[in-house]
This record gives C-alpha cells, sequence and structure tokens, in this order.
C-alpha cells in the first residue's frame, strides 16, 4: 500500500496501538527510526499522519522521538503547557478534517514548567515577565483546582490533560462528529521525563 493507502485504512485503535508500541521501543533504548532521507523525499508533496499530538513546547519531549516515528505520521502542535486555544483548536481540526488523523494525543509531562509557574503564582503570588504571564493566567484555574493534592506540579499536569482532552471534545463538532462515526478517538497522557514513558490518562 502507498501512504495514502496505509493511512486511510488505519483505525484510532490501531493508531493508538501505533504510538504506545512506539513509546516503548523508544523508553526500552532500541528505537526504529533514525536517518530518514528516502523518507523524506516521499514526503516532500504529501502527508497522511496518523494522529494529532497536541504537546508541550518543552525542549526535553521531543514528540517524534517520543513515540519513535518517522516524519509524516504526526501532526504536532506545541504550547507551553499543552492547552487549547482557537489557534490550536483549528490546527487541531486541520489535521482530523483535512489530513485524516484517527487520533487526537493530549501529551502532558512531568515537573511541567507552565504548570509549575502557575503553582507559584497561586503560592507567591509573583507574576511572569513579559506575555509569559499569559500562560500562567491561562492555567492558574488548573493550579487552583488541584492545590490540595499531593505532588501539586504533577497533579496540575494530569488534570490539565483531563480537561483538554474534554475541553476538544466539546468545543470542536468537526471532532465530535468523527469521534460519533467512530473514525477518531481524543485519549490524553503524560509523558515521565526519568523514564521515557507515556501514561495513558483519559479516553
Amino acid at each position: 500500500m502507498d501512504l495514502e493507502e496505509q493511512a486511510r485504512a488505519m483505525t484510532p485503535e490501531a493508531a493508538l496501538a501505533e504510538l504506545a508500541a512506539g513509546n516503548q521501543r523508544f523508553s526500552e533504548g532500541h528505537p526504529d527510526y533514525g536517518l530518514q532521507t528516502a523518507h523524506r523525499v516521499e514526503l516532500a508533496s504529501v502527508q497522511y499522519p496518523f494522529a494529532v499530538i497536541l504537546g508541550c513546547s518543552d525542549s526535553r519531549v521531543p514528540v517524534e522521538t517520543v513515540f519513535d516515528r518517522p516524519a509524516g505520521d504526526l501532526f504536532v502542535i506545541r504550547v507551553a503547557g499543552n492547552f487549547i486555544d482557537d489557534y490550536g483548536l483549528a490546527s487541531l481540526e486541520y489535521g482530523v478534517a483535512v489530513l485524516g488523523a484517527r487520533l487526537v494525543y493530549v501529551l502532558g509531562h512531568s515537573s511541567c514548567g507552565a504548570l509549575t509557574a502557575a503553582v507559584q503564582f497561586l503560592e507567591e503570588g509573583v507574576r511572569a515577565p513579559g506575555t509569559i504571564q499569559y500562560l500562567v493566567d491561562r492555567l492558574t484555574p488548573i493550579a487552583r483546582a488541584t492545590r490540595r493534592e499531593v505532588g501539586w506540579v504533577d497533579a496540575a499536569v494530569r488534570h490539565n490533560v483531563c480537561e483538554t482532552v474534554a475541553e476538544i471534545l466539546s468545543s470542536s463538532s468537526i471532532v465530535a462528529e468523527a469521534v460519533a462515526a467512530k473514525k477518531l478517538k481524543v485519549v490524553g497522557g503524560t509523558y515521565d521525563l526519568a523514564s521515557g514513558r507515556v501514561e495513558r490518562l483519559a479516553g
């Protein structure tokens, strides 16, 4: 099968299984994908990603590496704190409606700096410099909702993933219709910086 046939034949469940298997290979130290010159040429005029990933901008979470996937498999949206806004939702809907992705995966990670800043803002009231405070303000309700939990930052990370999954499902008719038709799954999980493992939390 060619790239388009492979992409169109994939189910949401198969897409999720591919990511889980790739993360296992990565975390165990034997990834499949390295030099991809021939594949890059093949992708020069087309793309058929099977999953949309909404991830954090953190440099320690390179999404294709974490899931051991080659170029062309993942349509990645990144913002510090991995939350959804209008522009991120538009990008996500493009991945689903135009590119035909079968899976949306919201990926948080341990020790997230954006959520740490929101926690510190609630604890100490110190504002972040410049427009960085916009991120803190957006994530402060998440931090407030988890302030009594053990391991406040990581509790906020998990809560943020689950809330973002719910927000995507409630905000996008494109996503909701694809899910109802069983053409798409929306899930969430967290990446552990130390172990390299992704734990599924939602969906």
